[in-house]
């Protein structure tokens, strides 16, 4: 069982930066890609971000330019950089663990184990 705690979020005004921090603990031995999410208010939860084992990367169009994945091993914790945050970026950000070693996806369900999520606000 992983367990994974976010921190970060916060409010601020749009152009803005915040970075997010998911640390992570519990049994990883199956874990094989780990990734960022939003969700916002009425919104299906959507992938932003994930990195597999090997170190590659997923981004989704939304992300790509301004959010930046990254994980320090040594630490057992995955970090999202968000710069020139919009109004738009508001959502409760959740980061996820995966385990289907054949697929490497954004899909929110191919990953099995959530943290309880952090909330960014961006105000205009």
């Amino acid at each position: 069982q992983v367990q994974m705690v976010e921190s970060g979020g916060g409010s601020v005004q749009a152009g803005g930066s915040l970075r997010l921090s998911c640390a992570i603990s519990g049994d990883t031995s199956n874990t094989v890609y780990m990734g960022w999410f939003r969700q916002a208010p009425g919104k299906a939860r959507e992938g932003l971000a994930a990195i597999h084992n090997d170190d590659s990367t997923l981004y989704a169009d939304s992300a790509k330019g301004r959010f930046t994945l990254s994980r320090d091993i040594v630490k057992n914790t995955l970090y999202l950089q968000m710069n020139l945050l919009k109004p738009e970026d508001t959502a409760m950000y959740y980061c996820g663990a995966g385990s289907m070693r054949e697929l490497f996806t954004l899909r929110t369900s191919a990953y099995t184990s959530w943290g309880q999520g952090t909330q960014v606000t961006v105000s205009s």
